[in-house]
């Protein structure tokens, strides 16, 4: 099917694709028409002209509701981005004549939450009318929020997958992995371990389907060693690290995390050489997409952060 896209650009309103969102997020015209403050027949009437402008249905009809066809789906993501970048814009309108305030949309996963609490209290101090959202998960989770705008920036650790052309990396330090132990556990005496020596030990990993348990699971294949059982396996770092501080279980995380205050007294890498689990935390934005000064000031915090977590 060939689309006249001039045509469409000239006949399709912002007012219709909000229209459609409305309905989509309501799951009924009837509570849409509530939302809008318009009438049913308006919005019937709305839907039906953005189906013959498009030449596909938009939404599936029933005495339930209504529910998003696949064309539908895919207008109501786009239509989300150019709502985010119009926001975007009057956000960058209004706060052109002072960058210094504003709301930044934070990406990141725990063991980086260290570095992103460092920035964003120097950027506080520096700055008190700026205001942070903090969004923590898996990186993959956290890039999709990102692509959808619902994110204006990630700090995570980065080893360049494929499949991301669209992201702009910035690098700020190196972040090999390491497997840690609680101090009095007895694997931390001992010397030149290798991974196939902690076969039989309690382990507490990340989902295999997750960024860091995809970065996991190579690390084994690269030494030709099966994935241990895990006998914890929760994407919380925050869990996993309580399970280590029990003295019984071992996991694989960061190695800058042993050095981080909170757990300098307990935490411990065991004597085991991951040189090759070395990737970089990353500043991840959309590329070619002009950032708000707020957030250009944050990225400059983070900077100074990792040079100071390099100096250490």
């Amino acid at each position: 099917m060939t689309l006249d896209w001039e045509r469409i650009g000239r006949r399709l309103r912002l007012k219709d694709l909000h229209t459609l969102t409305a309905i989509a997020e309501a799951g009924s015209m009837a509570k849409a028409s509530t939302r809008l403050a318009l009438s049913q027949p308006a919005i019937s009437k709305a839907v039906a002209d953005m189906e013959l402008l498009l030449g596909t249905q938009l939404l599936d009809r029933s005495s339930r509701g209504v529910e998003l066809t696949e064309s539908g789906r895919r207008l109501i993501v786009r239509s989300r981005i150019i709502f985010d970048e119009l926001q975007h814009g009057l956000r960058e309108i209004a706060l052109n004549a002072d960058p210094t305030q504003g709301l930044i949309r934070i990406g990141t996963t725990e063991p980086i939450t260290v570095l992103v609490s460092e920035a964003i209290g120097r950027l506080a101090r520096k700055h008190p009318r700026i205001s942070f959202d903090v969004k923590v998960g898996d990186t993959s989770s956290l890039v999709e929020s990102l692509r959808e705008r619902s994110l204006d920036l990630v700090v995570t650790r980065w080893d360049h997958p494929p499949g991301n052309d669209d992201l702009a990396i910035e690098e700020l330090f190196d972040a090999p992995l390491a497997v840690m132990a609680d101090a009095r556990n007895p694997l931390v005496g001992r010397k030149r371990l290798s991974l196939a020596d902690l076969d039989d030990a309690a382990w507490t990993l990340s989902p295999p389907s997750s960024y860091l348990g995809q970065i996991v699971s190579k690390l084994f294949e690269r030494r030709k060693l099966a994935l241990p059982k895990s006998v914890v396996t929760t994407i919380s770092v925050y869990m996993r690290l309580n399970l280590v501080a029990t003295g019984r279980f071992i996991t694989i995380l960061p190695e800058r995390m042993v050095r981080h205050r909170a757990n300098r007294a307990w935490l411990r890498c065991l004597d085991l050489d991951l040189s090759d689990s070395a990737a970089s935390v990353a500043f991840v934005t959309i590329a070619k997409r002009q950032t708000s000064g707020a957030a250009e000031a944050f990225r400059v915090a983070c900077r100074d952060v990792a040079k100071d977590v390099a100096a250490r």
